[in-house]
């Protein structure tokens, strides 16, 4: 055991007894930081990983190019969470804010810059408020009062539009418009908004995205993407089949059609004549014969199957005018069984069982330089599929990315119908609401509270600092103009005013905007409890100490 001995420093004065040593009881590789030290990490941490991110908050922020040491590739993107699960970070402070980016995006789908920012931005005011020697637990307790008020102003200024459905059709084309702005779909952001509406709008209050298939080909430009009624497989019929069928009844498979059972397990037969290798053979093409006299007794015309069709299957299914797709992917399985109607099944015994997928149509249709397989009419009329061209794989990856997070907030819309104004509006309603509630409450708290209100003028300020405008004057007259009862102004990001987001159309979900407030607070409140921080290495089964 190895002692220590104290400073004079440590010692409380007038302490009888108290020990001269201090004791260390950790083990081998084992750091332990205390009270000011650990703080100060957690902050430094979390502040560091705002700063990363926050260049690419708003409709004039910038891309981040990562790349991978090991592969080279390389990603480009906007997107907050997809530029937080990339790095791998050390700081346990900067990976509670990683994870809270990730919450958001499966959440709500947006706002991941947003929110990291707002974390960062509260545990760099409460910095300054632990550097007054205001205890953390004075600061949560303000930050609480603070989250409550600032989520109540926005229930105030939040308008529900979901019982008439033009205003709201109007409402959800800008709120896909506020979110596409900042994103690499900018320039078509009206072409798209729509793209992204109609599709939503096709799920009828349903937040299953997986009826919406987004599929990525190469070649043309961003604007020749389009949104397509029904399935499209990256599949095609098999040899001198028809290339259009109608009034399709659909059978889903995921077996195995080849006669190559010998081969594939490896089994090995020893024959003392040829014409016992025939009858083996004939024996296999017997079983595949009775196999698909299953299949047409199902009574169907389109045969669907996720593992190879092998020539002799496929030309008895062909002979009886089954139309059959082969090695369709596991996925592309799964959801056309979602959007026709059927099931996957494997085995054919038990007709009765088994549900089949209906459609109005198949054809094959040629995209950019590949023939794909349409499905037209489904079942569950509410699957689509949007074809995303575009000039790189990266585009098509990041312009994917954007999509996914328009739809997503738009489905979430349908569900929680309010909306909020965006440009920095919400914001800066939030923190005179807060600022208000600081007057009201005595003692150190009401510091943490207005300390909130300025961490979320932040966000507009840095709205203004990454557009190029003077954040200082603009964020003023913001403030001065809702302190003035101007409850709708915002920032104008492409003239550097004030303007009325009403009239603009820049518009946010309020669910969105709720989830940004309440995930930061309860971020900033889970490090602000942090006084010690101890690394060790995990203890191993060998060791019994």
């Amino acid at each position: 055991m190895q002692y220590k001995r104290l400073s004079p420093g440590r010692l409380s004065p007038g302490d009888e007894g108290y020990p001269a040593f201090s004791v260390n009881i950790f083990g081998d590789q084992v750091t332990e930081e205390r009270a000011e030290n650990a703080r100060l990490s957690a902050f430094v941490g979390a502040i560091a990983v705002g700063d990363l991110v926050k260049t690419t908050l708003g409709p004039k922020g910038m891309d981040k190019l990562l790349q991978s040491a090991s592969t080279g590739e390389a990603v480009m993107t906007n997107d907050g969470a997809t530029i937080l699960k990339a790095i791998p970070l050390d700081n346990p402070a900067a990976k509670v804010l990683v994870n809270i980016a990730k919450v958001q995006d499966d959440e709500v789908g947006d706002g991941t810059t947003s929110v990291t920012v707002l974390g960062a931005e509260l545990l760099r005011e409460a910095e300054k408020l632990v550097d007054h020697k205001i205890h953390p637990q004075t600061i949560i307790e303000g930050y609480r009062l603070a989250n409550k008020a600032a989520v109540a102003a926005l229930d105030r200024v939040a308008v529900d539009n979901g019982t008439d459905s033009a205003k709201f059709r109007d409402d959800l084309i800008n709120i896909a418009k506020t979110t596409l702005s900042s994103k690499i779909l900018s320039q078509d952001k009206e072409y798209f908004a729509k793209l992204a509406v109609d599709a939503v709008l096709r799920l009828k209050g349903s937040t299953n995205l997986d009826h919406i298939q987004i599929m990525k080909i190469v070649g043309g430009k961003l604007a020749d993407s389009y949104l397509d009624e029904g399935f499209i497989l990256n599949k095609r019929f098999g040899v001198n089949q028809p290339k259009k069928i109608e009034n399709v009844k659909l059978l889903i498979a995921n077996t195995s059609m080849d006669t190559d059972k010998v081969k594939i397990f490896g089994a090995k037969f020893k024959v003392d004549a040829t014409s016992k290798l025939a009858d083996l053979e004939k024996a296999e093409r017997e079983k595949m014969k009775s196999k698909v006299e299953k299949i047409k007794g199902f009574n169907i015309n389109c045969f669907v199957n996720r593992q190879l069709i092998y020539d002799w299957p496929e030309q008895l299914l062909a002979d009886a005018g089954i139309n059959s797709i082969e090695h369709a992917d596991f996925e592309g399985v799964e959801r056309l069984a979602l959007v026709t109607g059927g099931e996957v099944v494997s085995t054919f015994d038990h007709p009765e069982k088994v549900k089949l997928g209906y459609c109005d149509s198949i054809e094959e249709v040629i995209i950019g330089e590949d023939v794909m397989t349409k499905f037209s009419g489904v079942a569950a009329g509410r699957a689509c599929t949007i074809v995303i061209r575009g000039a790189t794989e990266q585009v098509l990856a990041e312009a994917e990315r954007s999509l996914h997070d328009a739809l997503s907030v738009l489905s979430q819309t349908t569900r929680e119908t309010r909306t909020v104004l965006g440009g920095g509006c919400a914001e800066m309603n939030m923190s005179k609401a807060v600022d208000t509630a600081a007057q009201n409450e005595d003692g150190k708290k009401s510091l943490a509270m207005e300390a909130f209100a300025r961490a979320l003028r932040q966000l507009p300020t840095i709205l203004a600092d990454n557009a190029g405008f003077d954040s200082s004057e603009l964020v003023a007259k913001l403030r001065s103009s809702i302190y003035n009862g101007m409850t709708t102004s915002g920032l104008d990001l492409n003239k550097g005013v004030i303007a009325d987001m009403r009239e603009l159309g820049i518009v946010e979900s309020y669910k969105l905007k709720r989830a940004v407030v309440n995930s930061a607070s309860e971020a900033a409140e889970v490090l602000l409890r942090v006084d010690n921080i101890i690394r060790a290495k995990p203890r191993t089964a060998g060791r019994n100490h």
